[in-house]
Protein backbone atom coordinates (compact mmCIF):
# COMPACT_ATOMS: atom_id res chain seq x y z
CA UNK A 1 0.00 0.00 0.00
CA UNK A 2 1.50 3.31 -1.05
CA UNK A 3 1.00 5.67 1.83
CA UNK A 4 2.87 9.12 1.70
CA UNK A 5 2.73 11.75 4.64
CA UNK A 6 -0.34 14.17 5.91
CA UNK A 7 -2.42 11.69 4.51
CA UNK A 8 -6.02 10.95 6.27
CA UNK A 9 -6.22 7.32 6.58
CA UNK A 10 -9.58 5.29 8.27
CA UNK A 11 -7.37 2.91 10.94
CA UNK A 12 -8.52 0.44 12.81
CA UNK A 13 -6.66 0.88 16.79
CA UNK A 14 -7.89 -1.48 18.77
CA UNK A 15 -6.72 -3.43 20.73
CA UNK A 16 -5.92 -0.68 23.27
CA UNK A 17 -5.28 -0.46 26.76
CA UNK A 18 -6.23 2.12 29.42
CA UNK A 19 -6.50 5.58 28.13
CA UNK A 20 -5.44 5.51 24.93
CA UNK A 21 -7.53 6.11 22.11
CA UNK A 22 -9.60 3.56 20.76
CA UNK A 23 -11.95 1.93 17.50
CA UNK A 24 -11.11 2.62 13.97
CA UNK A 25 -10.51 6.51 13.25
CA UNK A 26 -9.33 9.10 11.21
CA UNK A 27 -5.60 9.19 11.01
CA UNK A 28 -3.04 11.47 10.06
CA UNK A 29 0.29 9.61 8.78
CA UNK A 30 3.06 11.59 10.11
CA UNK A 31 6.00 9.37 9.25
CA UNK A 32 7.76 10.60 6.18
CA UNK A 33 7.36 9.59 2.95
CA UNK A 34 11.17 7.63 2.68
CA UNK A 35 10.14 5.65 5.49
CA UNK A 36 6.53 5.05 4.44
CA UNK A 37 7.73 3.35 1.21
CA UNK A 38 9.95 0.82 2.62
CA UNK A 39 8.82 -0.41 6.26
CA UNK A 40 6.08 -2.23 7.07
CA UNK A 41 4.34 0.69 9.84
CA UNK A 42 3.63 4.21 9.71
CA UNK A 43 3.79 6.34 12.76
CA UNK A 44 0.31 7.90 12.80
CA UNK A 45 -1.65 10.53 14.88
CA UNK A 46 -5.60 9.94 15.71
CA UNK A 47 -7.90 12.55 14.93
CA UNK A 48 -11.17 12.69 16.98
CA UNK A 49 -14.14 14.99 17.08
CA UNK A 50 -14.72 15.34 21.10
CA UNK A 51 -12.08 17.14 22.62
CA UNK A 52 -10.72 20.18 24.37
CA UNK A 53 -8.07 22.69 23.35
CA UNK A 54 -4.88 21.33 24.10
CA UNK A 55 -1.14 22.82 23.10
CA UNK A 56 -0.78 19.26 21.77
CA UNK A 57 -3.73 18.90 19.77
CA UNK A 58 -4.26 20.78 16.51
CA UNK A 59 -8.12 21.99 15.34
CA UNK A 60 -8.70 21.73 11.96
CA UNK A 61 -11.97 20.76 9.30
CA UNK A 62 -11.81 17.55 7.69
CA UNK A 63 -14.48 16.36 5.33
CA UNK A 64 -16.80 19.13 6.97
CA UNK A 65 -16.41 18.16 10.22
CA UNK A 66 -14.45 20.00 13.17
CA UNK A 67 -12.32 17.95 15.08
CA UNK A 68 -8.61 18.30 16.30
CA UNK A 69 -5.34 16.08 15.48
CA UNK A 70 -4.36 14.49 18.59
CA UNK A 71 -0.25 14.60 18.83
CA UNK A 72 -0.03 13.76 22.44
CA UNK A 73 -1.69 10.06 21.65
CA UNK A 74 1.53 9.86 18.45
CA UNK A 75 2.00 5.95 17.75
CA UNK A 76 3.44 3.66 15.07
CA UNK A 77 1.00 0.86 13.59
CA UNK A 78 1.27 -2.04 11.26
CA UNK A 79 0.02 -0.77 7.48
CA UNK A 80 -2.48 -4.11 8.06
CA UNK A 81 -4.53 -1.31 10.20
CA UNK A 82 -5.14 0.96 8.01
CA UNK A 83 -8.41 0.74 5.98
CA UNK A 84 -8.91 3.19 3.79
CA UNK A 85 -7.49 6.81 2.51
CA UNK A 86 -9.81 9.60 3.20
CA UNK A 87 -7.92 12.53 1.86
CA UNK A 88 -5.10 14.85 3.04
CA UNK A 89 -4.83 18.03 5.83
CA UNK A 90 -4.54 21.50 4.35
CA UNK A 91 -1.05 22.97 3.85
CA UNK A 92 -2.08 25.35 6.57
CA UNK A 93 -2.67 22.28 9.41
CA UNK A 94 0.13 20.65 7.86
CA UNK A 95 2.28 23.88 9.60
CA UNK A 96 0.48 23.45 12.76
CA UNK A 97 0.94 19.97 12.98
CA UNK A 98 4.81 20.40 12.54
CA UNK A 99 4.92 23.58 14.96
CA UNK A 100 3.36 21.05 17.49
CA UNK A 101 6.10 18.60 17.02
CA UNK A 102 8.64 20.95 17.61
CA UNK A 103 7.30 22.16 20.75
CA UNK A 104 6.49 19.09 22.17
CA UNK A 105 9.89 16.72 21.16
CA UNK A 106 12.72 19.33 20.41
CA UNK A 107 14.23 21.36 22.88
Amino acid sequence: MVVSQYEVFLINLDPTIGHEIKKSRPCVIISPNEMNKFISTVIIAPMTTKSHSYPTRVELTFQSKKGWIVLDQIRTVDKIRLIKKLGKIESKTITKVKQVIQEMLVD
